[in-house]
């Protein structure tokens, strides 16, 4: 699926045609700039690699540096393979928001805002148990029985338990593009995308 790669600004929500109010997410998205060009010849497959986002030489590797200078471009900090471009690019290429049309579909995948150590209850939606009286103390977010002594006298892998949550890769599907403005490299998608604030996103068709 072709893409871009964008920052998420943040949230508002603005009127539709008939007056409803709809939440959205304002993602900046582009200009990306086409910085290796993938075939089936020397890779084995065909694919655009895109970066997005100026980095500091000093910050950058040698290996990094190189890489854009074969591209004719900065280097920048956040690079991605798309597959299924429709268009040809060629190395040095810039893709623009414009690679979207407003009223289509997207996918947007990033990186969950971070929670920390979290208990059953929040982490895994868990009820909590029962009532809060007959002598019951302290048991309310509890998660409960994790297993059988006896038999199998082990607790299964995979057991939804207390843990660090978020910070994993999200992908929220079929999001209505609302709005395209080119000339600030603006998206805007209906509804809520995972990450904080600047976070990198990937949209994709």
């Amino acid at each position: 699926m072709s893409g871009l790669i964008g920052k998420k600004i943040g949230m508002t929500s603005i009127f539709d045609e008939n007056g409803k109010n709809m939440p959205c997410t304002v993602i900046e998205a582009g200009p990306c700039v086409v910085t290796q060009v993938r075939t089936e010849e020397t890779d084995g497959y065909e694919a655009v690699q895109i970066g997005f986002d100026d980095k500091t030489e000093k910050s950058a590797s040698k290996a990094e540096q190189g890489h854009a200078k074969k591209a004719g471009t900065s280097v920048k900090r956040k690079v991605v393979e798309f597959q299924g471009f429709e268009e040809e690019y060629k190395l040095g290429d810039t893709i623009t928001v414009e690679h979207f049309t407003e009223g289509e579909f997207v996918d947007v995948s990033g990186t969950s805002k971070g929670k920390g150590f979290q208990g059953v209850v929040k982490r895994h939606g868990f009820a909590g148990v029962g009532q809060a009286t007959h002598g019951q103390h302290n048991r309310l977010r509890a998660p409960g029985s994790i297993g059988a002594a006896s038999y199998p006298a082990r607790v299964f892998k995979g057991m939804k338990m207390a843990g660090r949550m978020g910070g994993e890769t999200v992908t929220v599907q079929n999001l209505r593009v609302l709005k395209v403005v080119p000339e600030k490299n603006v998206l805007v998608v209906k509804g809520a995308v995972p990450g904080h604030k600047n976070a990198y996103v990937i949209i994709r068709k």
